[in-house]
């Protein structure tokens, strides 16, 4: 359908003097003053919904105005339930990270991916460890290759400050 704002005016909120009439079916009623329009709404039972108010002359539609509203909100709520919210997810690492901590924290990242979330792998340099940014970069390549089945890297390793990041996101 076309209608472009979530509320539409209704019956006697309409203040147009002529408008173009779309019966509940869809065929088109012509142009007629709004009080023609509003009877012929009401000898159906319907209301009259201003569907496009920039048009000339705008256009109004018969329909159950209550029945529609509710089918709009349902719509909505199908659409919510159905929408996945993709948290990124956060693994900081050290330049002189031990091979058991960074095989734990590998075992993390692989959890995340494999639930659907993004990852951000950091890097954090203390005091003079910021000169040796390339142990950094090594550790994150080493990172990514462990994670490589069920994740691929979305932005290279970058330094920032005194950090280094990447982002993982899970394979499809």
């Amino acid at each position: 359908m076309f209608f472009i704002s979530k509320e539409l005016l209704i019956n006697e909120e309409i203040r147009e003097k002529e408008v173009r009439v779309i019966g509940k079916d869809g065929a088109q009623l012509g142009i007629m003053p709004i009080k023609d329009a509003l009877e012929v709404a009401a000898k159906e039972n319907m209301d009259l919904a201003l569907i496009a108010p920039k048009a000339v002359p705008p256009t109004c539609k018969i329909m159950d105005y209550g029945k529609f509203k509710f089918e709009e909100s349902k719509r909505e709520k199908e659409n919510r339930k159905n929408q996945k919210v993709v948290d990124t997810k956060e693994v900081r690492l050290s330049p002189s990270i031990d091979t058991h901590d960074f095989e734990t924290k590998l075992r993390n990242a692989i959890k995340f991916l494999k639930g659907g979330d993004k990852v951000k792998v950091t890097v954090r340099f203390r005091g003079r460890e910021v000169h040796h940014s390339a142990v950094g970069e090594e550790l994150l390549n080493k990172f990514a290759e462990g994670a490589a089945e069920v994740g691929i890297v979305d932005k290279k390793p970058k330094l920032e400050g005194r950090n280094m990041a990447m982002f993982m996101s899970p394979k499809k």
